[in-house]
């Protein structure tokens, strides 16, 4: 038996609570709550997927084209490659803030914006291109729900690429203040989330719809 079990402890100078509460730290507390809007919002995605699931059933196709015939995998593998690549550039960027670089974590940011900004290119040209052969979402339920799910998530990439830019700005006005690193750390759970999500995209979506 160690000599911590076997010593005897006063209760008088043992201090079982905080006489003064030194309050939550603001950083941790709102990164909480960020991550429990991240919880609501992947249900919705769960939600989403599921009804996916459903309606790609060759009942639910209307007469419409089968997923294999719209899906096209080179603007898959150009999306993933490019979101891929973004959440990369943010990561570093966020490697920057621990060493306090400003220039570091603007230029991290921006290349991540950028690429963010070529991901919504890549996808606005498949739905165009889809668009222009009649493809579009009140054909059948499958193809509502298929652009209800890619619309849905290039909606948070628009958010991502704004709140970056919006980042960027206060960093150059303000640097490194307690706001500004919440909201840093934040927008790097929300931007991995995206690409987390888009793993299930590209493998629910695409995968599935053209191997179906």
């Amino acid at each position: 038996m160690s000599a911590s079990t076997t010593q005897k402890i006063d209760p008088n100078r043992l201090t079982l609570w905080e006489r003064h509460y030194p309050g939550h730290d603001m950083i941790s507390t709102r990164t909480f709550g960020f991550w429990l809007y991240m919880l609501t919002d992947a249900m919705v995605y769960a939600a989403l997927f599921a009804s996916l699931g459903v309606l790609s059933h060759a009942v639910n196709l209307a007469g419409g084209p089968p997923p294999s015939a719209i899906i096209n995998p080179v603007y898959a593998y150009g999306e993933t490659i490019t979101l891929f690549l973004s959440v990369l550039a943010y990561g570093y960027s966020m490697v920057a803030l621990k060493s306090g670089s400003r220039g570091g974590v603007v230029g991290g940011m921006f290349v991540s914006m950028l690429l963010g900004v070529v991901f919504l290119a890549i996808a606005a040209t498949d739905m165009g291109h889809l668009f222009a052969q009649g493809v579009v979402p009140e054909t059948s339920g499958f193809l509502s729900i298929f652009f209800t799910i890619l619309i849905y998530h290039a909606l948070h990439i628009v958010v991502g690429v704004v709140w970056m830019l919006v980042m960027i700005a206060q960093i150059a006005r303000d640097g490194f203040s307690a706001n500004v690193v919440y909201r840093l750390i934040n927008l790097r759970l929300f931007w991995h989330f995206q690409a987390v999500i888009w793993v299930f995209v590209f493998t629910f979506v695409y995968l599935q719809g053209m191997v179906a």
